[in-house]
C-alpha cells in the first residue's frame, strides 16, 4: 500500500479560510464575557453598534450593514426589543418597512459598552496601528469576495 504525500494546497494550516475561521472563533470567545456583562450576544452587539451609529434605521439598513438577510436579523431584533433596548415600528410611508429606534435603555447601554474596544485591543497584544492595517486588509479581502459571489 502506497501513500501519497499530502498536497500542500490542501493542508489545513495552509488554508486562509481556516486562519480566518479560527481567528473569528477566538475573537468571539474574547468578546463573550465582555458582552455577557451587557446581556448581549455577539450578533446582538453588532446590531447595537449599527443602531448606536444612527437611530431610526430600517431592518433592511441593518441587514445590509451586517451583510446578512433581513429574515435572519429579524429574530435578533425581536429579542433586543423584548429586552427593552429598541422599538420596532412600521413606517408610515410604507407599512412593509420596519424602522428601528433605540429606547432610553438601549442608549444607556452605549455608555456601558465604551470599554469593550480597549479590552479587545489589550487581548490582541497588538498596537492600534497594526490592527488598523489588518482591518484594512480584511475589508479589502471582503470587498473582493463580495464581487466574486
Amino acid at each position: 500500500m502506497t501513500t501519497e504525500a499530502p498536497c500542500a494546497d490542501l493542508l489545513l494550516d495552509n488554508q486562509l479560510c481556516f486562519a480566518l475561521y479560527s481567528t473569528s472563533l477566538l475573537m468571539t470567545k474574547v468578546y463573550k464575557p465582555l458582552l455577557q456583562a451587557l446581556h448581549l450576544t455577539y450578533p446582538q452587539y453588532l446590531a447595537m453598534l449599527v443602531l448606536w451609529e444612527g437611530d431610526g434605521i430600517t431592518v433592511g439598513d441593518i441587514s445590509n450593514r451586517l451583510l446578512t438577510d433581513p429574515g435572519s436579523v429579524t429574530p435578533l431584533l425581536k429579542r433586543l426589543e423584548s429586552e427593552g433596548l429598541l422599538k420596532r415600528t412600521r413606517s408610515s410611508a410604507d407599512e412593509r418597512v420596519v424602522e428601528l429606534f433605540l429606547t432610553e435603555k438601549g442608549r444607556a447601554l452605549h455608555a456601558q459598552a465604551r470599554s469593550i474596544p480597549s479590552c479587545i485591543l489589550t487581548a490582541t497584544q497588538q498596537s492600534s496601528a497594526e490592527l488598523g492595517e489588518l482591518k484594512a486588509e480584511l475589508v479589502a479581502l471582503r470587498s473582493s469576495l463580495q464581487q466574486a459571489v
